[in-house]
């Protein structure tokens, strides 16, 4: 089969498409035939192996144990594996796996879910990591119906979820912080007003929210509480600095040891797919109460360039990775380079 594989950690350039060996389902997995895969930052930070703390995690401390790249996956099933009773070959599926850049991929019977009717398989692969981080971030800052949230980065991957969660959870005004050209897709994802952070500081304390989601992880915490109401929430979701030992994270940890001492809860995330949240995004999925934002579907052979362009900061929700076409009959055929849209 073919896959973006690397064998050392870098840049976009160490990644090469190469055939390889088919994976094979063991007991609780399934064996997907990849439709499509999805990117997100977190594909960067296994590549390259920064921050640091990625390494010691069990990455691989000089060189990826996982070869192949990729998290996000939609496909359909191809066999499964021992012990596996929710699927069965010929299912249409969508969820995370190990090594979805790549035309075949096992991932567990519990990280994946029916895929929506309404969607494409370019449009459930982006799906799971971000709505589940957005899904997580909300719930971790305890939203309640009528309350007022604060989103900033709200165009991107992440934010463009949790903007449409935010008003489906029954948030009765939602601001989206994000830059001006960008202003009308998140008004269209149901924000209430949009704030072009190049304007106007959102943080300067003229409006206060019961809830601030900081997505884009550039304001220092004195700033992020100036929005808050006095008993209100801020939840840090990732941290995408340079740092190199532990990335932006310090900021949330210098939340949780402030939170004891303020009347504010201040929170970072670090989110985890889980069976109820894709159950919970499946439901809001088919009513259409939450729709992805596609800024661009790459071929897997272009996989390098789109990973150059999710780092340049200008992408407008999600960027999916087309694997395989289906024809009629349920043959696939892959994706060559006029997936590109």
């Amino acid at each position: 089969m073919r896959a973006i594989v690397q064998d050392v950690y870098g840049p976009p350039d160490v990644l090469r498409l190469e055939e390889t060996e088919q994976p094979v389902p063991g007991p609780g997995e399934v064996l997907l035939r990849v439709q499509a895969a999805g990117l997100d930052q977190g594909v960067w930070h296994l590549m390259t192996g920064t921050p640091y703390a990625v390494r010691a995690a069990g990455f691989g401390l000089r060189a990826p144990k996982q070869r192949i790249r990729g998290l996000d996956v939609a496909g359909r099933v191809e066999a499964v594996g021992p012990g596996v009773g929710r699927f069965r070959p010929g299912d249409e599926v969508y969820g995370t796996c190990t090594g979805s850049f790549a035309e075949y991929a096992c991932a567990k019977e519990d990280e994946l879910a029916p895929r929506p009717a309404r969607l494409t398989p370019e449009e459930a692969a982006v799906v799971t990591i971000s709505a589940t981080t957005a899904l997580q971030a909300l719930r971790t800052g305890r939203l309640k119906p009528g309350q007022r949230v604060l989103v900033i980065g709200a165009a991107g991957g992440v934010g463009t979820y949790a903007v449409q969660l935010a008003k489906a959870l029954g948030a009765a005004h939602v601001t989206a912080v994000c830059s001006g050209p960008k202003a009308d897709l998140v008004r269209s994802l149901g924000a209430d007003e949009a704030v072009d952070y190049a304007r106007e500081d959102p943080t300067d304390g003229v409006h206060r929210y019961d809830l601030v989601i900081d997505i884009a992880g550039n304001r220092p915490l004195h700033r992020l509480r100036r929005a808050l109401t006095p008993r209100g929430t801020l939840v840090i979701v990732g941290g995408e600095t340079d740092g190199r030992w532990i990335g932006g994270h310090d900021r949330q940890l210098r939340a949780l040891l402030l939170s004891p001492f303020t009347r504010h809860r201040l929170r970072g995330l670090a989110s985890t797919p889980r069976p109820e949240d894709l159950r919970v995004l499946g439901e809001l999925l088919e009513s259409g109460a939450l729709t992805p934002v596609l800024d661009r579907t790459y071929p897997l052979a272009e996989v390098p360039d789109a990973i150059r362009r999710l780092r340049e900061g200008h992408v407008r929700g999600k960027i999916a990775i087309r694997v395989r076409r289906e024809r009629e009959g349920g043959r696939a055929d892959e994706a060559g380079p006029s997936g590109k849209d």
